[in-house]
């Protein structure tokens, strides 16, 4: 095997192993949290929400890995930014 050969067999290796993180990540389906949900989260990865100028409630959606190093997708409302500021 010539050093080439070697260099573009490691390449296709590592595009194939962010190809299949990136489709396991796509095939997470989302929960909704409801009170009393136990959430196991090790890390976030990502946080989302609609974008409110306002005061008021809005969708948002954290991505996160669990206890078991697994993608987890959650649903959420919680006040916007805006209420931060009003009494």
């Amino acid at each position: 095997m010539t050093h080439k050969t070697v260099v573009a067999a490691c390449l296709f290796a590592a595009l194939n192993i962010c190809t299949l993180s990136a489709r396991a990540e796509a095939d997470v389906s989302p929960h909704t949290y409801t009170y009393g949900t136990h959430l196991d989260i090790q890390k976030v990865l990502s946080m989302t929400e609609d974008n409110a100028v306002n005061c008021g409630i809005i969708d948002a959606r954290m991505t996160y890995l669990d206890s078991a190093g697994k993608t987890q997708v959650l649903d959420y409302r919680k006040f916007a930014d805006g209420c931060n500021n009003q009494n």
